[in-house]
């Protein structure tokens, strides 16, 4: 799938970004007009996306966003960035700093592991069949298994290596942790 199509179906469901399980609906809804070569189109610039975004500072913005982040959190906070349109996407890609813009009082996490699952749902709603059995992953090398490893950036035990990397977020997210 081309990259505007893409953005384009992520920026008609951000009409329901304060509700997950809406936009994730929502997304399954458009996805299944689309043909099944679109759906599987759809996830595997998803899965691009995700490749993209597998960075040490990136996992820093998550760690520190979510007050701690495993590998499957981590994965779920970078598709909730990408259901935040290209927009914040590319920013945050660039500077995972630029996501204290979406820091919401009271919200205690930062993921959104529906989103993983919009392509998926779509194509077995619509084919009554599993998208994966569609994917030679053979030549699509941009899913989880083959991630080039990550050279750290940070470290959890050294705040200070945090904060240099997301000083915004860490002294809005992480200061008020250590005064608790």
């Amino acid at each position: 799938m081309e990259e505007d199509l893409f953005w384009a179906i992520v920026r008609k469901s951000l009409k329901y970004k304060g509700n997950q399980t809406r936009q994730r609906r929502y997304l399954i809804k458009i996805l299944r007009k689309l043909t099944p070569t679109q759906i599987i189109g759809f996830h595997l610039r998803r899965d691009k996306l995700l490749y993209d975004s597998y960075t040490s500072e990136m996992w820093c913005a998550a760690y520190i966003m979510n007050g701690g982040c495993s590998d499957s959190w981590f994965e779920f906070f970078r598709d909730w960035v990408i259901s935040r349109g290209k927009r914040v996407f590319y920013k945050a890609l660039k500077n995972p700093d630029s996501l204290v813009a979406l820091v919401e009082n009271g919200r205690e996490d930062y993921v959104f592991g529906g989103f993983w699952y919009v392509a998926l749902d779509a194509f077995a709603r619509k084919t009554r069949k599993d998208l994966y059995d569609y994917i030679d992953y053979d030549l699509f090398k941009t899913r989880g298994v083959s991630y080039r490893p990550i050279q750290d950036t940070w470290d959890a035990n050294n705040p200070q290596s945090m904060q240099a990397i997301c000083p915004q977020l860490f002294a809005l997210l992480w200061g008020l942790e250590e005064e608790e």
